[in-house]
Formats: structure tokens, C-alpha cells, sequence
């Protein structure tokens, strides 16, 4: 015990912190060349839209630690709660009792879902509320006595998950290199991305072929066989890539037609970061069979998610020939009390001006950040309320994206940290997504340090001759 003990003194100073990662810590998404022997950067503390890192930097949380602290960090009345409920009630079995914040919190969830999604599953992440949509989509199917209408729609470049089913929906590249997947049961349609769309071809022409694909994988596969399409209404770890006009719509359409299930993964853009609750309804349009969220309905305070499901699918189980069928799922920690608590406050902060605030300005954010388009490096600044993306590029007339990709992001990022910003690379492209919080002068400063650090990175590419300019 005394060499443990000595261990856990060491974890206060940086470089003993480093050490006992690499000893002991596996960290998400590694290589296999550095897996259980790597230190990534770490994070001391955060208050309001900044986090402190390891070296005593000041730092804007540009994507708000994983899409999710959209209240900021430290909020006194978040934690306290969180105090107060697990001195009140710390944890309660849901498979036999319940408790009074998870009714609370459902009733209230229900009144800002639209159309009839008035119940609520609770989960504890993002991945286990999309695993649980499917796996609803499946129970229904089997009572229904339909068990060959499985087959599940995503896109190529989504995010959905890391759990087996979940995972196997993700359309990212490499996602799927070195892990399994459940190919047999995913159909995956053309990625939405307007940048990317055939040359000489209009929005509106692009959003044509994109339902017509859907439109021609149901005639081929047929509708018998195809149980669900789940969709980012934005695709966030793809890149805050905003689909053409109406196309959320005509999808939602085919679905209603073919009797599929339209599942909405809100897990980013839910409560508040697109300026809604949920926005499936008030920005695209659509009324889902099913919702799925969590990150930012605690703002990353305490791991929660959930599945919104219709009152129609529920009735129709309940009417059904097969009332004695048990939806054999679940989570010792679904309908968690502090989870729900806080979920709670949360919404009490989202309703009680945050909302308003992050409408007001999204637009403010989303003018400053596509000002970067002026710097050669940059093919597109892209985003809704307040999620943006840099995509980089090699030509900007073909949009070819650059051949060191890999590094780009990386670069920016570095640059990034130096100056007092935090960002998320991805590939070649950096993703931004601020606590809801931020004001108008804190924007200026992320762009303008974006633009300091994109100019450093292509200089350095010049000066390496990796690069043309």
C-alpha cells in the first residue's frame, strides 16, 4: 500500500501526472503503437468559457469540452445540486423503484420534444441511446411480427457511437479500419456535405440526388426490410457539415411513407446549441419518431442521455397480439437520480435566459469565424448557431483536401494553445463549438487567434515545402 500511496502524492506535480498515465491509464481512441503508454494534455480546472491546462494557460474551450459544457464550467448552482441530491438520494434501482427527479425531468423534456415524443428512456451517454433506439426499433419489429425489418440507414461521415451497434452506424473515414461492425444490418447512404457536392452541381440538384438515393435503396432493398434512418440533423464529429434545405424534411418524408422509423441523434445539437431545447422541430422542420440525446443536457456536469420516443410506438405495443413481450434492456444507472437533478437545473439555466443568449449570438459567431475563408489554407468555414468547422485545403479550386491532412489540424491546434485557445482536430479540418455563454468579445478573440494560428501553420508548411500557398 505505501508504493500506491506514494503514487497518488506524485499525481499533483504535471510531469508524475504524465508518468502514471502512461503506467496506468488507457485513454480513448489510441493507436496501437501508443496504447497504455501515452499522456495527452491535461486539464487542471475551468471557469466559465476558459480552462486552465497542465502548464497554467489560460485557455477558450473552443469545443466546450466534447460538445457538452454548454453552461460553462463551474457554474456554483450545477454543482450544488449535484451535492444536494446525492446527500438526498445518491442512487436508486430502476429496475423495481423510481425517483422523483427522473419523473420530473421526463415531464419536462416531453413539453420542449415535438409532436408526440412524451416519454423518455434514460441512458448514460450518447452511445447507449442510439444502441437503445435500435434496439427498440428491433423489439417493436419483433412484436410486431415483422423480424425482417431491421436493416438500419445511416450516412457516410456520421457519428453515432462507440458500442458495437452504435459504432457500426458511423460513416467517418477510417472509423472502421481495424474494428468490427455489423455491415450486414447497416445500409449507408452519400454524406450530405454541400462542399463536397459533384462539380456543376446546385444545392437544390444535390439535395435531389441525395433523396433519390434513399428513394432507390428502399425500391431495392425494400421497405419490408428496412426498419430505421438515423441522422445528425448537423453531423458534428463529421465535420458541422449542414445539410441541404430541405432535405432533413424529404427524408422525414420517405420514412413516414415507407413506414421506417426517422430517428434524430441530437446528442450535439440538443439544449441549446443550436439555440433550441431540441432542434429537430424549430430548425429543420421535422417531428422524429425517436430523439436521442445526452452531452449537453447536464453540460457534461454528470453522464446522462436518453432516448425521446413516440406515444404512437408505445401504443401500438401496448395493443398488440404479444403484450407479455419483455423490451429485455436496460442500465443500472438509467433514470440516474443526480444525473436527473442536474438535467434539471440545467434546463433551469437553458429557459432561464442561456437559450436567448446563444440565439443572439450565433450569427455574431458564425459572420466572425467565415472571415478565416479570406486565408488562402482555408476552403470553407461552414456552421449553425453555435457549431462552426475549418476545412482546410490543399487547392481550393478542386477542394482537395491536403495530402498531410493527418498533421493540419494538429498544427492549427498547437498554434491554437500557444495563443490561448483551445481547439478540436479533426483531420484537416478544426471544429468549434463554444460554451453557449460566450460573448461577443471572447469571439473576436477566438478568431482572431484562429486566424494567427492558420497563417503560422501555412507558413510552416511553405517553409517545409509540403505546401504551395
Amino acid at each position: 500500500m505505501a508504493a500506491k500511496r506514494e503514487e497518488v502524492v506524485k499525481v499533483g506535480e504535471d510531469e508524475g501526472l504524465a508518468a502514471l498515465a502512461r503506467q496506468h491509464l488507457v485513454q480513448p481512441w489510441p493507436v496501437a503503437g501508443e496504447i497504455g503508454d501515452e499522456a495527452r494534455g491535461g486539464i487542471r480546472s475551468g471557469e466559465g468559457i476558459y480552462v486552465i491546462d497542465g502548464e497554467g494557460r489560460r485557455l477558450i474551450d473552443g469545443p466546450a469540452g466534447m460538445w457538452c459544457v454548454n453552461a460553462g464550467h463551474r457554474r456554483q448552482e450545477l454543482a450544488q445540486v449535484l451535492y444536494d441530491q446525492a446527500m438526498e438520494l445518491s442512487y436508486n434501482s430502476p429496475w423495481y423503484t423510481m425517483n422523483e427527479p427522473s419523473v420530473a425531468l421526463s415531464a419536462r423534456l416531453s413539453g420542449h420534444a415535438p409532436g408526440d415524443l412524451s416519454h423518455v428512456f434514460y441512458t448514460t451517454g450518447g452511445s447507449s441511446a442510439v444502441e437503445t433506439a435500435l434496439r427498440f426499433m428491433q423489439f417493436a419489429n419483433n412484436v410486431r411480427e415483422r423480424p425482417e425489418k431491421k436493416l438500419i440507414v445511416s450516412r457516410q461521415g456520421g457519428y453515432h457511437g462507440s458500442t458495437y451497434l452504435s459504432a457500426s452506424l458511423n460513416g467517418r473515414p477510417r472509423d472502421h479500419d481495424w474494428m468490427d461492425s455489423a455491415t450486414d444490418q447497416v445500409i449507408k447512404l452519400t454524406c450530405p456535405n454541400p462542399f463536397r457536392r459533384p462539380a456543376g452541381m446546385d444545392e437544390a440538384a444535390f439535395c435531389d440526388m441525395l433523396v433519390e438515393e434513399f428513394r432507390d435503396v428502399i425500391a431495392a432493398r425494400g421497405a419490408e426490410r428496412i426498419g430505421a434512418f438515423i441522422a445528425e440533423p448537423v453531423m458534428a464529429s463529421g465535420g458541422v457539415i449542414v445539410p441541404p434545405a430541405g432535405y432533413l424534411q424529404r427524408m422525414r418524408a420517405l420514412c413516414t411513407e415507407n413506414d421506417i422509423l426517422f430517428i434524430a441523434d441530437e446528442v450535439v445539437t440538443a439544449f441549446g446549441r443550436l439555440g433550441s431545447v431540441f432542434a429537430s422541430k424549430e430548425v429543420f422542420g421535422i417531428e422524429p419518431d425517436m430523439i436521442t440525446f445526452a452531452k449537453g443536457v447536464t453540460s457534461g456536469y454528470f453522464p446522462l442521455g436518453g432516448v425521446m420516443i413516440s406515444a404512437r410506438l408505445l401504443e401500438d405495443l401496448r395493443r398488440s397480439n404479444h403484450s407479455e413481450a419483455m423490451f429485455a434492456h436496460g442500465l443500472t444507472y438509467s433514470s440516474h437520480p443526480i444525473g436527473c437533478a442536474v438535467a434539471l437545473k440545467n434546463l433551469d439555466i437553458l429557459e432561464g435566459g442561456l437559450l436567448n443568449h446563444a440565439r443572439g449570438v450565433s450569427e455574431y459567431f458564425q459572420s466572425s469565424l467565415k472571415r478565416l475563408e479570406d486565408l488562402p489554407l482555408v476552403g470553407e468555414v461552414r456552421g449553425l448557431g453555435l457549431m462552426a468547422c475549418i476545412e482546410c485545403v490543399a487547392d481550393r479550386v478542386s477542394n482537395n483536401p491536403l495530402t498531410l491532412d493527418l498533421e493540419v489540424g494538429k498544427r492549427i491546434d498547437a498554434h491554437c494553445q500557444e495563443l490561448g485557445l483551445l481547439v478540436r482536430p479533426l483531420i484537416n479540418m478544426c471544429v468549434m463549438s463554444p460554451p453557449l455563454t460566450i460573448e461577443r468579445p471572447q469571439i473576436d478573440t477566438m478568431t482572431d487567434i484562429l486566424h494567427t494560428s492558420i497563417r503560422r501553420t501555412m507558413d510552416e508548411l511553405v517553409r517545409e515545402g509540403l505546401w504551395k500557398g
